[in-house]
């Protein structure tokens, strides 16, 4: 949303009735795709499709004043749009993150369908205010698509503040988040006591926990969700170094690890984006290759777990 923060892209507005007349009943992953091909998800309580591959930048985007560093991520950047991305998920916690984004934004030309996503986060609610009108600075942009509460930290105070900001259209939609598996049972409370549209927490093919209650309850409750860590931070790379696709990965187009990982991922129904970061233009470009083809079944996620499981 580089605007108003209430305006919708033609590309968003034209494709949304498709998305929603596409979308299969309960028991399939809600995947459409665009004319182009590219996997898109709808936003449940409202119908907006957005691209299923994201972009996080938590670490890879917090590279301070350098100039060479920002050129970098501004390739990265560009690529992610050229190949049909949209959602940017940041923060006030990612150092400099925001900063480089905004710089990187000033200098694009095809960024007509970002979907801009961040957080606030201190414990001190009457922050919540600054923080939005800093992070809108940084970006260079109106308002945002998206804003979350960080970990829930002192979340009660920030909702009020959130969803007085989206009364008045200067955000969209309003989201929590968690990682690294905690605080599930306060987010499960949320999802189902109080009027949010988003949340994020982090789901990979090792870890599953939010496959017992947290993927379904936002489901059930018609929320979007994001999913971060989609590659442990890394950590799954190791375990499959060296190692060739399996043969009966191309069953569902997949073409490297990191598009088994994303699409396991975005095969599961309840799943509305996935948010990888990287900083590398070619990761950037295997990243939004999961956007592309078939996705697993059910069968074959629980090969796929089964198969990085064993190594």
């Amino acid at each position: 949303m580089t605007e108003n923060p209430m305006l919708v892209t033609r590309r968003r507005l034209l494709s949304s009735a498709t998305a929603i007349a596409l979308t299969p009943c309960i028991g399939t992953a809600p995947a459409s795709a665009d004319q182009g091909g590219l996997l898109t998800r709808a936003i449940p309580n409202t119908g907006e499709p957005i691209p299923a591959v994201g972009m996080g930048t938590w670490i890879t985007f917090n590279v301070g004043a350098s100039e060479a560093l920002r050129r970098q991520r501004l390739e990265v950047l560009r690529t992610f749009f050229e190949l049909g991305g949209g959602m940017i998920d940041s923060s006030p916690m990612y150092g400099s993150s925001q900063d480089v984004i905004g710089w990187c934004l000033k200098r694009l030309q095809n960024k007509q369908d970002l979907f801009s996503a961040t957080k606030v986060w201190t414990p001190y609610g009457a922050s919540a205010e600054s923080q939005m009108m800093e992070a809108a600075a940084l970006w260079a942009i109106d308002g945002f698509d998206l804003m979350q509460i960080h970990n829930l930290v002192d979340w009660e105070t920030h909702l009020d503040v959130l969803l007085g900001a989206k009364k008045d259209g200067r955000i969209r939609y309003i989201g929590v988040t968690t990682s690294h598996g905690s605080r599930h049972r306060e987010m499960e409370r949320i999802i189902r006591d109080q009027p949010i549209d988003f949340v994020q927490f982090t789901y990979n093919i090792l870890d599953r926990e939010a496959e017992a209650r947290l993927l379904p309850l936002a489901r059930e409750r018609a929320l979007g969700v994001i999913i971060n860590r989609p590659f442990r931070g890394g950590g799954l790379f190791p375990i499959v170094r060296d190692k060739a696709l399996p043969d009966w990965a191309a069953e569902f187009d997949c073409r490297n690890w990191a598009q088994f990982f994303l699409k396991f991922i975005l095969s599961h129904p309840a799943v509305t984006c996935a948010i990888p970061a990287t900083s590398k233009v070619a990761h950037m470009r295997e990243n939004m290759g999961a956007s592309r083809g078939r996705l697993p079944g059910p069968q074959t996620r629980r090969r796929m777990q089964q198969y990085i499981e064993d190594q």
